[in-house]
């Protein structure tokens, strides 16, 4: 019987279960399917493998919940950071490999069960292409639509009220568009020049409670439409992100719990 130590973490809800292995395991999108499985396992939004970097500090492998790899993610890369700071309390420059490009990362403030923590992602440009896309959103009427790259895709839907939108039935038919790749979908409201309100549907997770890259593509889309300022307070289901345009993010992380898990 093999067992793995896998710790669990999460940024504003938004949780991510992390091993350090040797080499990534036989079948690893089924293990990310099955201990992501929040009422049959330990439950995540996705399962992030460390594995030996040739040129960073670990190389950064992210499966999401349904077992479908993903490029990057920010709250995912600042928990993977903070559990490389947490093996090394001395480390707080970290450098993180993925399969795209390379990924800094600077602890600002750390302490045994929490951190904040400085991610670079790719900077925010034109996504996926949505000229056709048809946007039903139950009724409910749209007013700006953007797509935004951060190294993974986003399209972002501006809405004045998001409350009687069922995101949860929109969000998979709005990414059916952008398939086989998918994208992440975001309903935005703008509260006023430094605040946005945010829902996410997530590629290969669902309904999530934050989305770092999500509110950052989020904000770059709001600024782009000229309605906020480079520094917006990003209100999301499990709290609020500060994002400074230009500057790269800051999450804070925590951990849940730790322990060995068959696999």
């Amino acid at each position: 019987m093999d067992y793995m130590q896998i710790s669990r973490y999460q940024g504003l809800g938004n949780d991510f279960l992390i091993a350090f292995v040797e080499n990534l395991p036989e079948d690893p999108f089924v293990l990310a399917r099955r201990l992501c499985d929040r009422k049959n396992s330990i439950g995540a939004d996705g399962l992030i493998f460390g594995t030996p970097s040739t040129s960073g500090d670990a190389f950064f492998t992210l499966f999401n919940s349904d077992g479908s790899e993903a490029e990057v993610s920010g709250n995912g890369l600042a928990c993977f950071g903070y559990a490389i700071h947490r093996n090394d309390m001395t480390k707080k420059l970290i450098t993180i490999e993925a399969a795209a490009t390379e990924h800094k990362i600077r602890i600002k403030q750390s302490s045994n069960n929490s951190a904040f923590v400085e991610a670079s992602l790719n900077a925010p440009n034109n996504g996926p292409v949505f000229d056709d896309l048809k946007i039903d959103l139950g009724g409910v009427q749209h007013t700006r639509v953007a797509s935004v790259d951060v190294g993974n895709p986003h399209l972002i839907i501006e809405v004045e009220d998001m409350e009687g939108i069922d995101l949860g039935e929109v969000g998979p038919k709005l990414e059916a568009f952008f398939m086989p790749i998918g994208c992440n979908i975001h309903l935005v409201t703008i509260s006023d020049d430094q605040a946005i309100q945010v829902r996410h549907w997530e590629r290969g997770v669902g309904l999530t409670e934050a989305c770092g890259s999500g509110a950052v593509a989020s904000a770059w889309a709001a600024h782009q439409w000229g309605v906020i300022s480079d520094e917006v307070q990003v209100r999301m289901p499990g709290g609020t992100a500060s994002v400074s345009l230009g500057k790269r993010p800051t999450y804070k992380c925590e951990t849940v719990y730790e322990g060995e898990f068959e696999v």
